[in-house]
């Protein structure tokens, strides 16, 4: 059926606005931005972390726990907006089946359609968080602190929590949940005359496949009006150290694997080494059987980390980053056992 207004001017939604409104459209084209690229980035840390525990099952395959089910397990907590489209970026993008991903929500019965799918939903906070590998937060921030109080005597030292909550330092979060393996993204903005590029997701499943998208969203080289930055980044990998660590692997096959899950499509790129991760003296005293420290992502985040001085003046590792977020983006999920139609 052919749209007999879609042309006609008066008919948009702009049309209606007086100049005072107008001028806050920008919103709209930030909101759209900020959709976009939260759930984009974390479908880029599930996959990063999936493949790292793929990678991590084979090279312990003759241990006594190859039997045993380690795909990434992932926890909602939340199904407003964010929470419904990242649900749905996850499985039309990760690969992750929907009976590794679990919700909690005041309200289950707005999850219907994903139950189907395979899904489950249920209303219980600390069940979530003790089964999760990954628990993201998507409740309002007037919300948390009860939802850290329902999570925090049930986390594991494993268990990455992905905040997407706003005006909520992950100073604070750590605070809150006695929890230090904590990633939030803190987006800014700046002046730009491409933020309209963002107002083409208006079906965000749809959006992920577009490669322009993709590389506008790119961490390091965010377009469109958005920023990253590298704490972000350093987060990340420092998450994919923290699993090797958590599994007993020693420093020198940590490193190994990690640069194998981000060198795939770039295998002749600089590495990242114990120096890239840990102060040089205490690299220096590293085992190759002797598993990293855990690295706490809080301070990670807030503080300046052998890992950021090294990324900051590696222009091929930030390339070898964005590679590996465009190749797994670009990767299409190789599960499609579900149907949300």
């Amino acid at each position: 059926m052919v749209d007999v207004v879609a042309d006609l001017s008066s008919f948009s939604f702009e049309a209606g606005l007086t100049e005072d409104e107008k001028e806050l459209l920008y919103l709209r084209e930030r909101a759209a931005g900020l959709t976009f690229c939260g759930c984009a980035h974390a479908v880029f840390l599930c996959k990063l972390m999936q493949s790292l525990r793929c990678v991590i099952r084979g090279h312990t395959a003759n241990s006594d726990s190859a039997g045993e089910d380690n795909d990434l397990r992932v926890g909602i907590l939340g199904m407003g907006h964010m929470g419904k489209q990242l649900l749905l970026s996850l499985l039309e993008k990760s690969g992750i089946k929907p009976s590794h991903i679990k919700i909690s929500s005041r309200r289950p019965e707005s999850a219907a359609e994903f139950i189907q799918a395979g899904v489950e939903c249920f209303f219980d906070n600390g069940r979530l968080a003790a089964w999760a590998d990954a628990l993201f937060l998507c409740c309002l921030p007037s919300h948390l602190p009860k939802v850290c109080a329902d999570l925090r005597s049930h986390l594991s030292k494993r268990c990455l929590v992905y905040s997407f909550a706003s005006a909520v330092p992950v100073t604070r979060l750590a605070q809150l949940l006695g929890h230090d393996f904590i990633v939030r993204p803190q987006y800014e903005f700046v002046a730009c005359d491409a933020a309209d590029v963002w107002l083409s997701c208006t079906r965000l499943t749809s959006a992920l496949t577009d490669p322009l998208l993709i590389e506008a969203s790119c961490p390091l080289t965010m377009r469109g009006g958005m920023s990253l930055g590298l704490n972000w980044v350093c987060a990340v990998l420092y998450s994919l150290l923290n699993i090797c660590t958590s599994a007993g692997l020693g420093s020198h096959d940590a490193l190994s694997l990690i640069n194998s899950v981000l060198k795939e499509k770039r295998p002749h790129t600089v590495e990242l080494n114990a120096q890239s991760f840990i102060s040089a003296s205490y690299a220096s005293s590293l085992l190759t059987d002797e598993p990293f420290p855990w690295i706490s992502l809080t301070d990670a985040q807030t503080k300046e980390t052998p890992l950021l001085c090294f990324l900051s003046g590696s222009k091929s590792m930030q390339q070898c980053v964005s590679a590996a977020y465009k190749s797994l983006l670009e990767t299409p999920a190789k599960l499609d056992s579900y149907s949300l139609m």
